[in-house]
């Protein structure tokens, strides 16, 4: 009791230490306001809206009905095609993921080293995909399952294929073409940070660290560029975890929705399916809080390891 005692007393004190910084900033939160009430109504309020209504039956039509776990019973013990919407997404996350992530600051540490005008010409080309929108269309050209698909014309030619193969619709293919595009399109705002966070550490900790014994390039990348780019490589990481497991559009738009038995579905195209064709919303609410928490311990692991980085 007497150390409960000594450990309210000094939350008590530190409650009153705090509120008085608060008060003295208050200006400071006044400005903040604006942002903290539009990242309450759009990001907080519905996150906790979908956690509610994943307990429920709702329709849209009808009042939500509390139901309890039954959506969540439903989803991992009878929903076959939310198990292999679950495999498609973990093995896209397992290698766009990292790979991706790679490639972005690999690519943003070569072109780092160009001159000025070059660098800021390939950071442009490497950057297009991402904000081109539509881009992935372009694949649907070269993965056309006719004959006249650019891919399908060069294996005919080089006596690879005696027939057009179907790219996009047949389940032996589809999921290693999605793998590749969503590799082509991977390099994103992270790429943009690595490249930002590159130009941002000092030349004279190079200096130093070559007096301190660094010898190449690669000691000089672990104990000097990786320690001063932490924040870079996390947003990085966040970044590229919300691409790997969000794919939807690229399934949807070059496999079909849905795709041939399912061999391309995500578990975001399985959400859009129950949440926009089907209007299940409590369904749909279950499947985007799995898809949350599992996000979060995702991205908890990342932060982990990327700690020991330097160190």
């Amino acid at each position: 009791m007497k150390f409960l005692g000594q450990y309210m007393q000094i939350k008590k004190r530190n409650m009153k230490i705090a509120w008085k910084k608060a008060k003295m900033s208050k200006t400071c939160y006044l400005f903040l306001l604006p942002y903290a009430i539009v990242f309450t109504a759009f990001y907080i309020l519905p996150v906790c809206m979908s956690i509610f209504y994943s307990f429920t039956y709702y329709n849209v039509l009808e009042p939500a009905r509390f139901v309890g776990l039954d959506n969540y019973i439903k989803l991992f013990l009878s929903d076959d095609v939310f198990l292999i919407a679950i495999k498609n997404t973990f093995l896209l996350a397992a290698i766009t993921g990292p790979l991706g992530y790679i490639m972005a600051f690999i690519f943003a540490w070569f072109i780092n080293e160009l001159p000025r005008y070059i660098r800021a010409f390939a950071v442009c080309v490497f950057y297009a995909p991402t904000i081109s929108g539509q881009a992935y269309m372009v694949w649907s050209i070269l993965f056309s399952g006719d004959a006249y698909g650019y891919v399908n014309a060069f294996f005919i030619k080089l006596g690879i294929l005696n027939e057009p193969a179907l790219w996009l619709t047949d389940v032996k293919y589809m999921m290693n073409v999605v793998i590749v595009i969503v590799l082509w399109m991977s390099l994103g705002a992270g790429f943009l940070s690595f490249v930002a966070g590159l130009q941002s550490v000092d030349a004279a900790q190079f200096e130093a660290g070559y007096v301190d014994g660094i010898r190449n390039r690669w000691q000089e990348l672990w104990y000097i560029t990786l320690p001063n780019m932490k924040p870079m490589l996390l947003f990085g990481a966040v970044m590229a975890i919300t691409q790997s497991f969000g794919v939807a559009d690229v399934t949807m738009a070059l496999c079909g929705f849905p795709s041939t038995d399912y061999a391309a579905r995500t578990v975001v195209t399985h959400l859009i399916d129950y949440g926009t064709t089907r209007f299940e919303m409590g369904y749909a609410s279950a499947i985007a809080t799995v898809l949350f928490v599992v996000m979060i311990v995702c991205n908890r692991a990342i932060q982990a390891l990327l700690s020991k980085v330097g160190t």
